[in-house]
């Protein structure tokens, strides 16, 4: 079993090292084999370098090992549950520092019970970082335009999705694979799908 330490910071937070000691020592309680995956980059971006990294690395059984939810995700409901399932596809053990109920497992209905808890606890702690991150996004917004500064926006690379779309039509390429082909993120493709399937519904 290997703890894989994940340490995010914003771009405007100063450090993304500061807990990592602090992480480490905790780590010792599981196993003194662990990993340090640390970058500065958005909780509000599903594939992030270190992370996708992590994820690639992982196997059945390690500990997913960080400070707190909002360290993992600022994401929306549907990208976090993309997340969510990526974890569990790799048999990653989620364990939140500051989440005392993660700390230990428990077999037999106890466990049941506990884990049932745990993933209550994660996906509301995890709703109210992506509303935090919201609430301040519209400050600085309204910010902007007390100031007169009017954002373009960023508009969707039709030519992109529309070649997702093909290629998945096509059913003999992974969701991956499709991602490299096109040159998007795993988390786009996810998307446009997801936008396919419900306009066939």
């Amino acid at each position: 079993m290997t703890v894989r330490i994940y340490v995010r910071a914003s771009t405007k937070d100063q450090d993304a090292k500061r807990a990592l000691s602090d992480l480490i020592n905790f780590s010792q309680s599981y196993d003194d084999n662990h990993v340090e995956y640390v970058e500065h980059f958005s909780g509000t971006k599903l594939d992030r370098p270190a992370l996708t990294l992590l994820l690639s690395d992982a196997e059945e059984g390690d500990i997913l090992l960080v400070e707190s939810v909002d360290r993992l995700s600022r994401l929306s409901q549907d990208d976090f549950s993309i997340l969510k399932q990526r974890i569990k596809d790799k048999g990653l053990r989620l364990v939140v520092a500051d989440l005392p109920t993660t700390h230990t497992m428990s077999d037999g209905m106890t466990g049941e019970i506990l884990k049932v808890i745990n993933d209550m606890l994660i996906d509301l702690l995890a709703t109210m970082a992506k509303l935090d991150n919201d609430k301040r996004r519209e400050r600085i917004k309204q910010g902007l335009a007390n100031s007169g500064y009017k954002p373009t926006g960023k508009k969707a690379n039709t030519a992109k999705h529309n070649r997702i779309k093909a290629l998945a039509s096509q059913n003999n390429m992974t969701k991956e694979e499709i991602a490299k082909a096109v040159g998007v993120g795993i988390a786009t493709v996810y998307r446009v799908l997801k936008q396919v399937n419900s306009e066939v519904f």
